[in-house]
């Protein structure tokens, strides 16, 4: 009985996680599309990044890692402070850019 919850326990270890994880930013200093246009540039070149969502009027900037990668919170704050803004809060949230999307635009 052990064995096989020992073996059991690996095989769960081993799936693939299926939470999709996004970093989500608060940027000040995006005044127009050609600022949300820059930043969504920059940060959809780096290499784990899947999906970039810009929203001028909230501040924000989600940006979701590709499946098996991780984002590096400090590799996207340099980009957006090189292109010439202020990042102010970054957090890590376990959903989608269109789920983070659809929230911003849903007003919640």
């Amino acid at each position: 009985m052990n064995k096989l919850v020992i073996t059991l326990a690996l095989a769960l270890a081993a799936l693939p996680s299926f939470a999709t994880t996004s970093i989500k930013a608060t940027v000040n200093g995006m005044v127009c599309a050609f600022c949300a246009q820059g930043i969504e540039k920059r940060v959809s070149s780096m290499p784990a990044t899947k999906a970039v969502y810009v929203d001028l009027k909230k501040k924000t900037v989600a940006i979701e890692a590709k499946e098996g990668y991780s984002l590096d919170a400090k590799a996207i704050t340099a980009e957006i402070t090189d292109a010439g803004y202020d990042v102010v809060k970054l957090e890590t949230v376990q959903k989608s850019v269109e789920e983070i999307k659809a929230e911003i635009k849903g007003g919640k």
